[in-house]
Parts: structure tokens; sequence; C-alpha cells
């Protein structure tokens, strides 16, 4: 408890009063006619972390600015034509959450606030469309002050810094792996095993998703993207290598064979180096060079008379040098990651930021459309019973509706949130009753007023900071600031306050009722796409001949398996199969794109095996069901056998190791349970 409303909540908490305050007083003091908007603004965009401030509220105001644009080339062609503008209007908001969805990073913030800052400025401007320009400018004024006042409050006095937590983060992941790893090439490993190997995966999502904030982060010592992005992609290859090394370990206890001493001795001084690597550059550079150049003398190399044991000994020391490289790679980009120097501190990590590029994300199309679907057929449902009904103040329950349906349309269930957001909305009205027609007449000046709404300000700020209690306090801190509280209270009229809060809770409501029927069932269907994408992208890949990006087809995948983890746990699924599952089909990707490679250097003769072998796979894969996915057929498994036996007569040593190394990993992958290779008579 201590640690969840300690001097960092507290903190936290004075900080959005002050920004709210502030965001008030500004809006009052030059005269603005809905200063509310400033006030909650000032909470929407509110953050612990400086630089997640100063991105959101970079996000909000260009998007609140093309809304605003949006609304202004909607509204006066189309306002005497209700149908066509409710179309108008469903469609952008529509827009603006497929291309939201498919951003899938902290910047999709900036697609929905165009989608539902036109739904705000344009909804209520039907009566009066001669004003919608007046209208758009005066309120991208009022969400700009509240947002500017968020933003000098919170990035400047005592900021939380992105960069402390993101190298706190790293360090912390950086154990982790190397952990991970020191398990997973134990003769023994423990149970635990799985639930670490997920957890790299996630580590790898949420360095994705800090590394967003980072050039908006106010210190000037403040780490380069691009040096956090070379880090993930080194954390993206731990899994498949570990994983390999440990089957190949596996493999030879199941076998009733050993390690040879010299490798076993190998594996334990690995084990060592991993469990204390040196702190020192030039000292951990060479132990690592050294336990690099063991693994390679121990190579038995790869011919027409190498048997399976020998091979399974090669794919071994091979990966096992490859893991200890990237382990040394990611201690190196830490150091870099520190250093105030731009210089890179090795070559290697020079050559590791040379061929930078964005992360690959997992792009669900078909969810993204059913998104903008719920988002399109809610304002136009919402519109039609608001016009059929003639309610003055259904324009409020409709923009409500359509802005929760994208601010939650990336939830696979939003009912948990908007549940939260309805508490918090009833909570607000009552609090609003009380001091609307109780506390603010009694009120002289701003300062009274600002002193008469500091307690439940501050305290609905710390519950902010609160994973368990920021859904409901949000809302009700929003709710204070009102449009139905504000005006009633300067009319003192509380039919017109219960009439507000009223529409308030129907949009509310009536966005929960939409979701309801628009996302039934959502995380199995999730679920189900996520797994198919992944399969349909292998099926792909093995037939392409370009070059292979294996670097992309890692990050994507591990995308994939952050976005498979918490869908399993919510919908109370066991995840240890289908996430087994994923990472074997990870390693098969890796090991196509290293045939695929193979198979581009060699003439098309040599690489006629390679490409049948890629064929099959990529058959075997399209035709999956996630239901009842059966296993490989016994011909793939023969025609991976011949490929081997092809590869090994090739004159070329280099040509022979590679081709070994990958068909021996796609064996393994997709048949671990087959007898050993022998080479046919």
């Amino acid at each position: 408890m201590g640690q969840k409303f300690g001097l960092p909540t507290a903190l936290f908490a004075v900080k959005c009063y002050v920004a709210a305050m502030l965001a008030l007083y500004v809006s009052l003091s030059i005269g603005l006619e809905r200063p509310y908007w400033a006030f909650l603004t000032s909470f929407i965009v509110a953050q612990p972390l400086a630089g997640a401030v100063i991105s959101k509220a970079l996000f909000r105001l260009i998007g609140t600015f093309v809304g605003g644009v949006a609304a202004i080339a909607m509204v006066p062609p189309l306002v005497n034509a209700p149908e066509l503008l409710t179309l108008a209007i469903a469609s952008w908001l529509a827009i603006c959450v497929f291309v939201s969805l498919l951003d899938r990073t902290p910047r999709a913030y900036m697609f929905v606030l165009a989608g539902y800052s036109a739904c705000i400025i344009a909804l209520p401007s039907v009566d009066a469309p001669g004003e919608i320009f007046t209208v758009a400018i005066l309120r991208v004024q009022e969400i700009g002050i509240g947002i500017l006042c968020s933003s000098l409050v919170h990035g400047v006095v005592l900021p939380g810094s992105i960069s402390r937590l993101l190298l706190s983060r790293v360090d912390t992941m950086l154990g982790d792996a190397e952990r991970w790893s020191r398990d997973a090439i134990s003769p023994h490993p423990g149970p635990e095993l799985e639930a670490e190997r997920r957890r790299l995966a996630l580590d790898v999502t949420e360095l994705h998703q800090l590394s967003i904030h980072l050039p908006f982060d106010p210190s000037r010592l403040a780490p380069r993207v691009r040096t956090v992005r070379a880090l993930q992609d080194q954390l993206s290859m731990l899994l498949p290598l570990g994983a390999a090394v440990q089957d190949r370990l596996e493999t030879f206890q199941t076998s009733g064979g050993t390690v040879s001493p010299e490798v076993a001795g190998l594996i334990e001084d690995s084990r060592a180096w991993l469990a204390a690597p040196e702190a020192d550059l030039a000292e951990r550079t060479a132990s690592a060079e050294a336990l690099m150049a063991r693994c390679a003398a121990l190579e038995p190399e790869a011919g027409p008379e190498t048997g399976w044991t020998e091979m399974l000994r090669l794919s071994l020391l091979a990966r096992l040098s490859a893991l200890i490289a990237v382990h040394r790679d990611c201690r190196d980009l830490r150091d870099q990651l520190i250093t105030h120097s731009r210089q890179p501190v090795t070559p290697r990590v020079a050559e590791l930021l040379g061929g930078r590029r964005n992360r690959e994300l997992h792009r669900d199309y078909a969810g993204a459309a059913r998104g903008a679907f719920g988002a399109f057929i809610t304002i136009v449902l919402g519109c039609a019973l608001w016009i059929g009904s003639g309610w003055s103040d259904g324009s409020t329950a409709v923009m409500l509706a359509g802005v929760f349906l994208a601010l939650f349309s990336a939830f696979d269930n939003a009912l948990g949130p908007l549940k939260a957001f309805m508490i918090g909305t009833l909570i607000a009205t009552v609090l609003g009753a009380i001091y609307g027609f109780a506390v603010f007449p009694l009120l002289d000046g701003f300062w009274m007023l600002a002193a008469a709404l500091a307690p439940v300000l501050l305290i609905g700020g710390a519950l902010m900071a609160s994973p368990r209690y920021g859904g409901i306090a949000l809302p009700t801190m929003m709710g204070m600031g009102s449009p139905a509280l504000i005006a009633a209270t300067q009319t003192s009229d509380f039919a017109a306050y219960a009439n507000g809060s009223i529409a308030q809770l129907v949009g509310t409501w009536f966005a929960i009722v939409m979701t309801a029927l628009m996302q039934a069932a959502g995380a199995h269907h999730a679920i189900r796409r996520t797994i198919r994408a992944g399969w349909a992208d292998i099926a792909q890949r093995a037939n392409l001949m370009r070059a292979p990006d294996v670097r992309g087809w890692i990050n994507r995948m591990l995308d994939r398996i952050g976005l498979l983890a918490p869908r399993l746990a919510a919908i109370g699924q066991d995840g240890g199969r289908p996430l087994y599952d994923a990472l074997r089909d990870l390693r098969t990707g890796v090991a196509i794109g290293e045939l695929r490679q193979l198979r581009l250097d060699l003439p098309a003769d040599q690489a006629a095996p390679l490409t049948e072998v890629l064929a099959g796979v990529a058959d075997y894969y399209r035709r999956l069901d996630p239901d009842a996915p059966p296993p490989a057929a016994p011909a793939l498994l023969d025609g991976i056998d011949h490929a081997i036996a092809a590869i090994a007569d090739n004159p070329q040593p280099a040509v022979r190791r590679e081709g070994t190394l990958g068909l021996v990993s796609l064996r393994r992958n997709l048949f671990p349970e087959a007898d050993s290779y022998r080479r046919a008579a």
C-alpha cells in the first residue's frame, strides 16, 4: 500500500490539481466560452512520466486540430441532409479507428482523437451550423490550453523521467534474459522456464512502447531511440537461440546419449559467464570471444559421413556461439545507452546501429475493420435514435458513445473499462450535484473555487495513479468539469443538470450495449486471428525468392506472442500450449530464413531440394486449422532428410554447414518425436 500511495503518488496528485486549476484560470481569464474543456483535458493528458505527458499532449493537440478541420468540412455542406451528415461523421470516426488499431503504438491516440474530436465538435453544432468554425476554433483553443498547462506542470515541476525508468527496466530485462539463458542451457531446466520465456517476449514489447516516448523526455541525457531499437532486436534473438540450444540438449538426454566432457565444460563455463558478465567492456568482449572460439573448435564438420548425433552437436555449438554473441551485444548496447557520447562504444555496436529501422508489428486488419465497423454502427444507430426521439440532449449521448467506442476499440473486451467509466460518471453526478447546488453558490472568486475543489481533485488525482482505481477516478475527475455541471450552476437549474447528467449516463450505457453486441467473444476470435496470421506469414515467407528478413519475422512473432499471452489469460485458458506452439513457429520461421538465404546463394540445380522442402512447409502451414492442427505429413520429413543428404554432398564446407544447421532446426521443430536421421542407402 505504501508503494501505491506514497510520495510519488502524492506528488502526481498535486501536479494534477495544479495543472487543472491553471488551465481553468487561464481559460476564465481570457474569456473562453467553455473553460471546462481545458479543465478536463488537463486530467486526460496527465501521466506520471514527463515524456509520456508531452508525447500524449502533442498527439492530442494534432488529433484535436485535425478533428476540428474535419468537422468544419462536414457540417456546413451536409447540415440540411442529416442522413448524409450522420454517414459522414460515422465514416470519419470509423476510418480514424481503423488506422489507430493498425498503428498499435502510443501514436495511435492521435488518430483516435481526430475521430472523436470531430464528433465532439460536429454533433452539438448541427442546430447552429453557421457557428461551426467559431466552435471548432474555440474547442481547439480550450483543449490546447489544457494540454499546455498539463504538459508544463508535469514536464517541468519535478518531472518523472522516461530515461531513468527505461534504463532501470533495461538492467532488469538483461538480468532476466541472462537468467533465462542460463536455465535454458542447464542440464536440468526448471519448470519456471516457460514463464520466463513468455516474460522475455513481453519485455521486448514493453521496451518498444517506452521508446515511443523517449524523444519527448526533457532529460538532456536521454538515450537515442535507435539504440533502444537495436537492443530490442538483440533481445528478440535470444528466444529462438536459447530454445534451440535447450532442444538439442534435451534431445541428447532423451536419446540416452551424453555430450562430451569438452562440450559439457563449455556449457558450464557459458552459464558461469552469463551469471556474471564482466562490467568492463574489453574484458567482457575477450571472454565472449574465447567462449565462441571454443564452440567453433568443437564443431564437427558437416559432410556425407556425418551422423545425426554429430549434426545435433554441430547445431548445439553453433546456436550456443550465436547466443553468447547476442548476450555480448546486449551488454554492449546497454553501455551505449548510458554513455554521454554519440560515438559507438565498439565497432560491433556501430554495425548494429547502422542497419536500424522501425520495429515490425503484427497488423490485425480484420480486428481493425471490426472495431471501425462497431464505431460506425454506433454513430449511425445513435443518431437515428436521437433524431427520432427529438431529445435535445441526445447529441451528448451519441457524442459520448462515439468517444467511448473509439477509445476502447483496441480492447478485446471493453466492457470492464466501460463499466468503470459508468461508475465514475455516477460518482461525478452525485459529487457534481453537491458542489453545483450546495457549495458553488457560497463561493466568491476563483481562489475560493480552487480551495473548494482541492479535496476531491487531490484524492481523485492520487487514485488516478492506481491501476486498480484509475478507471473510475479519471471519469470522476472529468465529470467534475462536465458541461452539464457548469451550465446548470450558472443558471441554478437543477432540471438542466439532471437532463445533462442523464445524457452522459445514457451515452455510456449505449456504448456498453453496442460493445456487448459488437465484441461478443472478441478475445477468442482475436486469438484465432493471431495464430492464423503467424501460420499465413510462415506459408508466405517459405516460397519467397528474395533475401529473408529474419529480424522482421522475429519482431512480428514476438509481438504476436505478446498479444496472445494476456488474451489467453483474459479467457481463463492455460497459455502454455498455444504459446509453446507460437515459439516453435518462431524458430521454424528462423530456419526457413536460413534456408531461403542458402537457396539464393546456390545454383538452381543444387537448390532444388531446399525449394521442395520450403514448398512442403508452406503447404503444411497454409492448411492448418487452429481448432485441430494436424501433425506434419511424413512426406515432408522424407523431403527434409533427402535435402540433408543432398546438402551433405555439396563440395563447399560453408554450404554444408549452413544447410545442415537450417534443416536440422526445421526437422526438430516440425518432427520432434521422429526417429533419428539416417542417410538412405
